[in-house]
């Protein structure tokens, strides 16, 4: 169902399966808990398909969309306006170094607006991009059975052309993102035995028509109707708002991807979300959020509709408006998540180390649900 998120005096509503009125929201589903079978069982066993999927898939990201590794930083000047604001209202964890106590660091919730930075700093040229093993923290999100605290991502951005910013472009590189995923999961299968499921190509889905075909569904549920159906989707035009200023389709600051460009089928938005079917969760399940990012014309416009006029003083957009900056594509891929989903497990906690709700815990113990590491006390 939607879920209302009020943080600092804001309200958005989110695309999610977490309801925190209820009580122990963060559990997997009760039909999943009660017949629940980890793939693999030895600890040691478990981090080595850990270590198959993430550097199979990382290698394979590379060679597919033309990306270099490059380093990452742990946090960033709140002044530089560099940090990444999701949603636009949740919380940076912050802190102050010891003698510069008016000086405010964050934590990023992901590199979106770095790395289109660290391509100018790079001097990377147009067809090529960078990606990082990104580590962050999201102080405001859902501590659920596929979200946590902290956030492990491959952080990607790729300089594109002005003539590339467009609905091909996004549908090409998306193709080529998902065949690394579908390799992956294959190599998974032939040294683990962990059954594959995804198909060989993904499906495109615009959440424009998807509001059309299904006008009183929720946004999840309309992500459950497509990918239950297809398998692997791409849900295309994810933020703005529709006539009756209800969200379109979840949200997405202003100054991050392309909300608002027409496409040529029709849509509106050179973005979206990389989702799959969960045959264990039997639902929707995101592994990606990516776009052609914003150019000075966007940036302008999607700030005004977003009332953030403001922040086109900071550091970061002024490079953006005055050109230093390059155009670009990119994303973040969840790497817990990309876990979770290829290893089938019921929990988010079984891949990553983090913290969770003790009561929920010792019920996951008495499921044959083991947390990772110090998750579990």
């Amino acid at each position: 169902a939607f879920q209302d998120t009020k943080l600092s005096s804001q309200r958005v509503i989110m695309a999610t399966h977490f309801d925190r009125t209820k009580p122990l929201a963060g559990l997997p589903p009760k039909e999943v808990l009660e017949i629940y079978k980890p793939q693999i069982s030895n600890k040691l066993e478990l981090e080595a398909a850990l270590t198959l999927i993430k550097t199979s898939f990382e290698d394979k990201l590379k060679a597919n969309v033309n990306l270099t590794r490059v380093s990452a930083p742990m946090f960033l000047a709140k002044s530089s306006g560099f940090n990444d604001n999701l949603n636009g209202i949740e919380r940076p964890a912050t802190f102050a170094p010891r003698d510069f106590e008016d000086v405010k660091l964050e934590v990023p919730f992901s590199l979106a607006k770095w790395k289109r930075w660290a391509l100018h700093y790079y001097e990377v040229p147009a067809g090529q991009g960078i990606v990082t093993d990104f580590r962050g923290l999201r102080c405001d999100d859902d501590v659920d059975f596929t979200h946590s605290l902290y956030v492990d991502q491959f952080d990607w951005e790729k300089h594109i052309t002005t003539e590339d910013r467009n609905e091909e472009y996004l549908k090409d590189t998306v193709k080529k993102i998902y065949s690394a995923l579908y390799e992956t999961e294959k190599e998974l299968a032939a040294k683990f035995g962990v059954e594959p499921c995804l198909p060989e190509e993904i499906t495109f889905v615009s959440s424009d028509v998807g509001n059309e075909e299904y006008p009183d569904a929720t946004a999840k549920e309309r992500e459950d109707i497509y990918c239950k159906k297809h398998k692997a989707v791409f849900y295309m035009g994810i933020g703005g708002k529709k006539a009756d200023g209800s969200l379109r389709h979840d949200g997405r600051a202003p100054d991050y991807d392309d909300w608002i460009t027409n496409r040529s089928c029709g849509g509106t938005g050179l973005n979206g979300d990389i989702l799959v079917w969960n045959p264990l969760l039997n639902q929707s399940f995101e592994i990606s959020s990516m776009g052609i990012r914003v150019n000075p014309e966007i940036l302008l416009k999607q700030l005004d509709l977003c009332g953030d006029n403001d922040r086109k003083e900071l550091v970061w957009h002024q490079m953006l408006l005055d050109g230093t900056l390059p155009q670009t594509i990119g994303g973040g891929i969840g790497q817990s998540r990309l876990c979770q989903f290829m290893l089938r497990c019921a929990h988010i906690g079984e891949v990553q180390h983090g913290w969770w709700n003790p009561e929920e815990v010792e019920i996951l113990k008495n499921h044959n649900c083991k947390l990772l590491g110090l998750g579990e006390w």
